[in-house]
C-alpha cells in the first residue's frame, strides 16, 4: 500500500458514507416526513369504489394502502430486474 493511499483512507476515518447525516439518510428522512404531514392532512373520510362495491374510509388509509402497494411493486421489479 502507498503512503498516499494510507494517508487518504486515515483521514476520512469512514464517517462520510456511514454517517448519520449522510445524504441518503437526510433525503428519505425528508420524504418520509413529507409523506406523514401529507397523510395526516387528509384524515377526512372518503368513498372508495373498486369495480362495484364502495367503501367509506379514512383517506389516509386509503393512501397508505396505495403507498404500499406501489411499494411492493416497485420491490418485486427491482428484484425481478437484478
Amino acid at each position: 500500500m502507498s503512503p498516499k493511499t494510507s494517508e487518504s483512507a486515515g483521514a476520512s476515518g469512514g464517517t462520510s458514507s456511514g454517517g448519520l447525516l449522510a445524504p441518503g439518510r437526510v433525503s428519505v428522512a425528508t420524504l418520509a416526513l413529507l409523506a406523514l404531514i401529507f397523510v395526516f392532512e387528509n384524515t377526512r373520510g372518503t368513498k372508495i369504489r373498486l369495480f362495484i362495491p364502495e367503501v367509506t374510509m379514512p383517506l389516509w388509509m386509503a393512501l397508505l394502502g396505495t403507498g404500499v402497494i406501489g411499494g411492493l411493486c416497485g420491490a418485486y421489479a427491482v428484484k425481478r430486474r437484478g
